[in-house]
């Protein structure tokens, strides 16, 4: 713990449309949704005596100013433009309000001792705040840059504020490996200056639990072979992989791979045209029967999901967070994934699951056959799994990184603003010497 509370305020990503409505599942896409993590970062952070104001903006209107969270931790909701959803294009438009009504509340309250900003929005904003009022700023900054069908309509602003933010902050937080090289590939980041702190995932809310109960929960018979899939519907996450490798194992196998996600909780093809699509693959390779579309869930019914599979699979084309893959991880389930991002990071290949590369339904269908065939194999590949989770990714562990960091950053300010001030003292009596001097 540190040895003096902190006082942070912490800016979220403000929210573009719902997750739910691209086809999310609540809380648990690997890409896109942050908000869920940041509050609950917060919540250890608060629970290690720190105080965490969280910023973000209204979007709803009847939404109050301050939400006392738990002790030490307050949710705060900054007026900028409508109180509702808009689009990441519409936030960039807005962002000077958010920032001038956090500039107001900043005078009017105590100093904090650092601003950490989670994503490029929110580290726009952060970064006025920096130059009005001096507080060192960490942000955690993802660089990805998505296939051209899935690029945001203001990407060249996005590379001139990436520009910005990392040229301005005091500390850069990157979420694996990966992140870190390109942002010292695409912006020229110091190494020096970039932390790796991984995504934390929450092993109180996902931990192990009976298969046989989360499949009757589900309704899933106990002598079949469960795949999960769960996440965004997009032709990116590899989906068509999955279905491809499934088609590849023997016909008599009691194979059942579930896919979880949508726009809907139902699953709606006219709602989520992504289903249609994989639906006609399905059919394609003569696996319509063995492919369960599931829907969106909630994030309170995704510890079943996990538990409840025998194997999940996550094989994006693009670089991923992971974020899925730990969570399966902490309900000690083995994860095949593409060896890309985040996900490369968190699965160790041969000791907590499998990676495959992206496009390879080939080498898919072969881990899946293989862990099949050895079940007794895929349960201490999960054991792993869950022991790398607990020691390297549990939010505790995540909390006392950033803890660290902030202690570093404020350090620093506080030795240079010393180093200014004896600076100016400097000057002051140099001139008051000369003065005397003239004087006699």
């Amino acid at each position: 713990m540190s040895p003096q509370p902190l006082r942070v305020a912490l800016i979220e990503e403000p929210a573009s449309p719902p997750a739910t409505a691209l086809g999310y599942v609540d809380a648990a896409d690997e890409d896109e949704n942050e908000n869920g993590a940041t509050l609950q970062v917060a919540r250890c952070l608060a629970r290690a005596g720190h105080q965490v104001d969280v910023f973000t903006r209204r979007d709803d209107p009847d939404a109050p100013a301050v939400v006392d969270v738990r002790p030490g931790l307050r949710r705060l909701h900054m007026t900028a433009g409508p109180a509702r959803c808009v689009t990441k294009q519409a936030l960039l438009a807005h962002l000077p309000e958010f920032s001038r009504s956090m500039q107001r509340l900043f005078a009017r309250s105590v100093r904090y001792d650092v601003v950490h900003a989670n994503g490029l929005l929110s580290g726009l904003a952060a970064l006025r705040l920096k130059e009005g009022f001096g507080m060192p700023l960490v942000m955690s900054l993802d660089v990805r840059r998505p296939p051209a069908q899935d690029a945001e309509t203001f990407a060249s602003e996005r590379i001139d504020i990436e520009r910005r933010l990392v040229a301005h902050a005091d500390r850069l937080v990157a979420e694996c490996a990966h992140d870190k090289a390109e942002l010292m590939r695409l912006y020229r980041a110091p190494p020096r200056a970039i932390a790796t702190v991984p995504r934390g995932v929450d092993t109180d809310e996902l931990a192990p639990a009976s298969r046989s109960e989360a499949r009757r929960t589900l309704g899933l018979a106990d002598d079949e072979f469960v795949v999960l899939q769960l996440g965004r519907l997009a032709p990116g996450k590899g989906i068509d992989n999955v279905i491809r490798a499934i088609a590849q194992l023997p016909s008599a196998a009691r194979v059942r791979l579930l896919v979880v996600g949508g726009a809907s909780r139902a699953p709606d093809e006219r709602a989520t045209p992504e289903i249609a699509r994989l639906r006609r693959l399905a059919a394609q390779c003569g696996v319509a029967s063995r492919i369960t579309f599931v829907g969106r869930r909630r994030r309170a019914e995704l510890a079943a999901l996990y538990n409840a599979c025998d194997v999940f699979v996550t094989t994006p084309w693009h670089q991923a967070l992971g974020i899925t893959a730990l969570e399966a991880m902490a309900c000690g389930t083995p994860v095949v994934g593409s060896a890309v991002g985040g996900i490369a990071s968190s699965v160790v290949d041969g000791v907590t699951g499998y990676l495959v590369a992206p496009h390879d339904p080939d080498a898919l269908a072969e881990r899946l056959a293989h862990l099949r065939a050895h079940p007794e194999l895929a349960r201490a590949l999960g054991r792993a799994g869950l022991r790398r989770v607990r020691s390297r990714f549990s939010l505790e562990r995540v909390a006392e990184a950033l803890i660290d960091i902030y202690e570093a950053v404020r350090w620093r300010a506080h030795e240079a603003h010393q180093a200014h001030d004896r600076h100016r003292l400097r000057l002051v009596g140099r001139a008051g010497g000369r003065a005397q001097e003239a004087h006699a």
